[in-house]
């Protein structure tokens, strides 16, 4: 099976790649296809709802199999006008990897260094007009994690947060338990597991 991701963040399709690399399924970019970048305008309240929007939008520019997914940040005990939920970068997404950075920094100053958060995650695929499948379960949630207002002197392109991101356990940035952050943003396994359903639900209705 081949699956277009409906995103511009490379540093997400690497990361999905090496997700679902056992399932067999091949993950084609937007640029492989030759799509130009489209004006998205997610404006939906949740992971789900950007999800949608976003997959929506490039099936009917490209009639071809594909998915999108969104996430959402939501911090402990901070209020809601200024949760940040599906607005991770700020409105319209405004802020780049640096400014994102620097304020999520200066957030977690307000409550004395650190602040407790995690990600909401969903996901939204499109094979056909009639085969559309969606998820947005705990399993492929992250955990709950430290945002700490000193940054790792590490930096991966596409995910500002990740330098700041603490593990809650044993007080170490994710960078230096494993080299990077992908168990606690959103777990390998959840996605696997949708993805595994979507290939025998698929092969099903083919015998």
């Amino acid at each position: 099976m081949k699956l277009i991701y409906g995103t511009t963040n490379k540093a997400k399709i690497d990361l999905m790649k090496r997700r679902i690399e056992p399932l067999g399924i091949e993950i084609l970019s937007l640029d492989d296809v030759g799509i130009p970048k489209l004006n998205i305008d997610e404006n939906g309240s949740t992971p789900l709802e950007n999800a949608k929007i976003k997959a929506r939008a490039y099936y009917q520019e490209l009639k071809m199999p594909l998915f999108s997914c969104d996430s959402g940040l939501f911090i402990e005990g901070l209020d809601d006008k200024r949760q940040p939920g599906v607005n991770v970068r700020g409105v319209n997404g405004s802020m780049n990897d640096d400014e994102t950075t620097a304020y999520y920094s200066a957030l977690a100053a307000e409550f004395g260094g650190n602040m407790t958060a995690r990600y909401l995650n969903a996901i939204y695929l499109i094979l056909d007009e009639r085969r559309i499948y969606e998820y947005a379960g705990e399993d492929i949630a992250s955990e709950p994690f430290l945002i700490t207002a000193i940054p790792h002197e590490k930096r991966k392109k596409g995910f500002p947060i990740d330098c700041l991101s603490v593990n809650i356990e044993s007080g170490k940035y994710y960078y230096d338990i494993d080299g990077n952050s992908e168990k606690y943003s959103s777990p390998a396994d959840g996605f696997r597991a949708f993805f595994q359903r979507v290939l025998k639900e698929t092969s099903d209705n083919i015998d």
